[in-house]
């Protein structure tokens, strides 16, 4: 097979001096990562649309965490317009991109499927695009669990196929993943995309069970079980995610010299495009977390137990040996040292 021509730099390692463009800054995630790379020294710019999908005033707060170190700096923006992004590349001329700016929710997806799909696939043609002409080093971007979809073989792995997911959600994430190795093949581009497996700890996001439940029993009213209970997820806690994405983004994606076309295998390339999972690869049962997440708060929650959802799945577990073996990480956070600290960071910031 022919491959294109890739005369981008190899090593992204000096493209994290800065500027380092932070898509999503206002997120859960986006946050934490701008922070990281501030406090190390980096400059960054961090870029947000500020939407309503949930409390804007929790962005606002995550916002003015950021904004006072003068290494950050901010640009309101909708990715999803072409030539707003294309004048974001052109005044801030960052070498490295991490795009974590994303209409999060599975099932949101079912009430409001427009918002994902100018977040989701429009915006990120979008950075595709401009890091294309940019002379982007490596773009790094967030993916997601969900696109396991229907897969029951645990743990899961970057090299299995996935191509049943049950929520549109999921389908953008999948759909990022392959218009990125399309990018990388047609235009050498390094992407990375990162599999995120339920992330949790201070800032999160308020539609997400760590924040709910946490809610609900510090305000005497019931949480809602899903699947009756039966269900386990790999959470992570949001410092080894920092972890990983900042390693990530220092080892910049390249052509996998193993890669059989006669056997593909959906975890490698040709191309300068990696996958990795970041999970904790400890699933844990709702149900402890649950209790464990009671014994934080030092109240038992009141609990409704209620079907499964559309679009959700009984359990995620993550295979980590690839992200491991390439940037030398494993998130390893216990479960409760992780609820422990969000709970603190709760009390504080709500004033408990």
């Amino acid at each position: 097979m022919n491959k294109p021509t890739d005369s981008r730099p190899q090593n992204a390692d000096d493209g994290l001096n800065g500027p380092v463009l932070v898509t999503g800054a206002a997120g859960f995630i986006g946050m934490h990562v701008a922070r990281a790379l501030a406090a190390s020294g980096t400059t960054v710019v961090g870029a947000d649309n500020l939407n309503t999908y949930y409390d804007p005033h929790l962005k606002a707060a995550r916002l003015a965490q950021l904004e006072s170190d003068p290494r950050f700096s901010f640009r309101r923006i909708d990715l999803a317009d072409r030539r707003e992004t294309e004048r974001l590349f052109a005044d801030v001329r960052p070498r490295v991109v991490i795009h974590l700016a994303a209409q999060a929710g599975v099932r949101y997806s079912l009430e409001n499927p427009a918002a994902y799909i100018d977040s989701n696939l429009v915006a990120f043609a979008n950075i595709l695009e401009a890091c294309r002409h940019g002379g982007i080093a490596h773009l790094v971007y967030a993916s997601s669990s969900s696109v396991y979809g229907t897969n029951t073989r645990m743990p899961f792995s970057v090299h299995d196929n996935v191509d049943h997911p049950v929520s549109l959600y999921a389908a953008t994430k999948k759909s990022n993943e392959l218009m990125a190795h399309t990018y990388s093949h047609l235009y050498g581009l390094p992407t990375t995309g990162l599999r995120f497996f339920t992330v949790y700890g201070p800032w999160g996001r308020p539609d997400m069970a760590p924040m709910l439940f946490a809610k609900a029993i510090f305000e005497d009213r019931p949480i809602e079980v899903f699947n009756e209970g039966r269900m386990s997820r790999d959470f992570t806690y949001i410092d080894d995610i920092v972890e990983g994405v900042v390693r990530v983004a220092r080892h910049t994606a390249t052509p996998a010299p193993d890669y059989d076309a006669a056997n593909p295998d959906p975890g490698l390339s040709w191309a300068p495009y990696r996958i990795y999972n970041i999970g904790n690869n400890q699933p844990v049962a709702l149900m402890d977390f649950i209790a464990t997440l009671e014994a934080a708060i030092g109240k038992p929650a009141r609990k409704i137990m209620r079907p499964m959802q559309p679009g959700d799945v009984p359990a995620t577990f993550a295979d980590i040996d690839d992200l491991a073996r390439d940037v030398g990480f494993r998130p390893a956070t216990p479960l409760d040292v992780g609820l422990g600290r969000f709970i603190a960071w709760y009390r504080g910031y709500y004033g408990m």
